[in-house]
């Protein structure tokens, strides 16, 4: 009997190690994947490691995640220590004054943290970037080494101290030598809780940031909206780095009293060690120093030039080409500080706090938004020459139809991705957004997880304007999204779209035309369908805030995206149409490119297709309306 339980409580400890550590396997598996999928082996490949390493804006978010933790984790652990042995000497009503004040940060979400600290910067005009980064993970840490050490300090005698200074001990020798020791486990403990917290930190992160300093949890969230199986490459490289941390930590004390008398042996002298390094810092300082000396003749010349060299960027992520700002960098010799936005309403939000950026590259509704606001400078279009190259289909937009406050970056639809093998085309041609409430094709649907996008999609089923605000209009939409809510099952989603579908769990997904694009690229059994009743054709632009510190540097980053070379990258990276002439025509009449892919050119003869525009009262009701039909699922 004993026997048996013995082999359940094994196999019950099996099974929940691998609920555990299946999904880092996993993690490391698509690591070496061929394919963007991250569901679907495409066979072994080191390309997103060569990625990852060849990515800079990947590499300083690694190098700011470290510098933050380890800076964090020495001063907050100083100064909870500090603090939690002053504590302990100290009355009564101070101590629980203090620990309950200590306990606010632990206890208080996340979110409200970030927003206080958020509006604290703010109201201080504080430059947000590595400095608030820094002060911001500090303060979050040292309640967690506080709370570490304090039990230590209650366990101790009392009369220790005393008892030091007695035998001759100055108060500080007391500290250092006395109780330190005593509650070194409890330092270290919060020490590591510290070094983990901050790490891992995105919320706080992610609100006291700027000047593009992105720890790692930031860049994943940014890098999460298309498909980025870099992220995998760095979490292996951390997870590996972790395991061999825990192993010498373990495994170097064994070897050490093993081979004393060994190391003693075969060490290498003094001398030779101090040449060797000598000898390493020398080649290291020399190839900074001639790098130095480059760099700043390049900045000196951008300086004289724009008045600066350094541009701030703020676009949503995993948006521009991979090779765009390098090269932008090293022809003008600046410097492109690069800050993603999950949502045009979050960077609205970050412009209303008072984030100064240089250009931006929100949505047309936003834009207009931003216009009527006053916080667009009109664009001075003489050092833009590189406007000509725009295709038809992008001038004369409706939210700016000569181009004053802004120049087109991507632009495209809203459409049906469908697996063709398991839906006839001419039903959608047929059935068109109607498709997507024909219950033969029930729990077979992925639906944008976007009041906006949705109602768009209802509101053209019924004939109706996207842009309407009848109230008789606005309510058959909604009961329009119930029935398809109640009788398809439908799954909501925002951007793992892109790779459900790329894996064909779905035989059909309402997607934008750029991921449609990278979807039909790696699964050739889908297509895209743009139904006839009309669609949300779209566009995203560059604009120079009025705040903007270097706007003509904004201008010549503006120009330089307009170019062949820029275009053609931004296109060929992210699969959404280019503004630029050439690079569409080219893009969608290769072969070797898009032109088998009909989901990269959208339509722009729709007589029903419309953009958005804004109307926040429209966008507060849609919103609660969204919120009750996906309630009712």
């Amino acid at each position: 009997m004993k026997k048996k339980s013995g082999i359940g409580s094994r196999v019950i400890l099996a099974l929940t190690l691998l609920f555990f550590y299946l999904p880092i396997f996993y993690i490391i598996l698509f690591s070496f994947n061929d394919s963007r999928s991250l569901t679907k082996f495409g066979g072994f490949s080191l390309r997103w490691y060569e990625k990852m390493f060849s990515d800079s804006t990947m590499m300083e978010a690694v190098f700011y995640t470290v510098i933050i933790a380890v800076l964090a984790t020495v001063i907050s652990t100083v100064v909870g220590t500090v603090t939690a042995i002053g504590l302990s000497k100290s009355k009564k009503i101070v101590q629980t004054m203090v620990e309950r004040v200590n306990d606010l940060p632990v206890m208080n979400p996340e979110i409200v943290t970030a927003i206080s600290l958020l509006m604290f910067f703010s109201i201080l005009s504080v430059r947000k970037g590595f400095g608030t980064l820094l002060i911001a993970h500090i303060m979050f840490c040292i309640p967690y080494v506080m709370l570490s050490v304090t039990p230590k300090l209650r366990s101790l005698d009392p009369n220790l101290i005393d008892a030091a200074m007695d035998l001759g001990a100055t108060p500080f020798q007391a500290l250092i030598k006395v109780i330190v020791p005593q509650i070194r486990p409890g330092i270290i403990s919060g020490a590591l809780i510290a070094f983990t917290m901050s790490f891992d930190d995105f919320i706080i992160s992610y609100f006291v940031t700027g000047n593009g300093v992105n720890n790692i949890s930031i860049l994943v969230y940014t890098m999460s909206k298309r498909v980025n199986p870099s992220i995998n490459a760095l979490s292996t490289i951390v997870i590996l780095l972790i395991t061999l941390a825990l192993g010498i930590v373990n495994v170097v004390p064994i070897l050490r009293e093993k081979n004393v008398d060994k190391e003693k042996r075969f060490s290498p002298s003094r001398k030779t060690m101090a040449v060797v390094s000598g000898v390493l810092v020398v080649a290291i300082v020399g190839t900074i120093i001639g790098g130095s000396l480059s760099a700043q003749r390049k900045r000196q010349s951008a300086i004289d030039r724009y008045g600066s060299d350094t541009l701030k960027l703020y676009l949503p992520g995993e948006y521009i080409g991979e090779d765009l700002i390098s090269n932008f960098e090293n022809q003008f010799g600046v410097k492109v500080i690069v800050e993603n936005f999950d949502s045009n309403e979050m960077m609205y939000t970050k412009l209303q706090a008072g984030d100064a950026y240089d250009v931006l590259i929100p949505s047309d509704y936003m834009i207009e938004r931003l216009m009527s606001g006053g916080y667009l400078q009109k664009l001075d279009l003489s050092r833009i020459p590189n406007l000509d190259n725009l295709s038809d289909a992008v001038q004369n937009m409706d939210y700016d139809p000569d181009n004053t406050w802004s120049v087109p970056y991507f632009w495209g639809s809203v459409g049906l991705v469908y697996n063709h093998e398991a839906i006839d085309p001419s039903v959608l041609e047929k059935e068109g957004w109607e498709v997507l409430r024909d219950t033969d094709y029930a729990g077979r649907i992925y639906v944008y997880d976007s009041e906006r996008d949705s109602f768009m999609m209802a509101f053209k089923a019924l004939g109706y304007s996207m842009n309407t605000d009848d109230p008789v209009e606005i309510n058959a939409a909604y009961n329009w999204l119930r029935e398809m809510n109640n009788t398809m099952s439908p799954v909501y989603v925002t951007d793992e779209v892109i790779d459900s579908m790329m894996a064909g769990y779905k035989d059909i997904a309402v997607v934008y035309s750029g991921d449609a694009t990278v979807i039909l690229d790696e699964n050739e059994d889908m297509s895209f369908f743009m139904p006839e009743e009309g669609t949300n054709i779209w566009c995203d632009a560059m604009v120079i805030p009025a705040n903007a510190e270097n706007p003509l540097l904004a201008h010549e980053f503006i120009n330089y995206t307009l170019t062949y070379e820029a275009s053609f990258d931004n296109s060929e990276t992210v699969g959404y149409a280019s503004p630029n002439a050439e690079v569409l025509e080219e893009m969608s009449g290769s072969e070797d490119l898009y032109a088998e892919n009909e989901a990269y050119l959208p339509r722009s003869d729709g007589e029903m297709d419309e953009m958005f525009h804004d109307n926040r009262t429209l966008q507060k009701e849609l919103s609660k309306l969204w919120i009750k039909v996906k309630a009712e699922k």
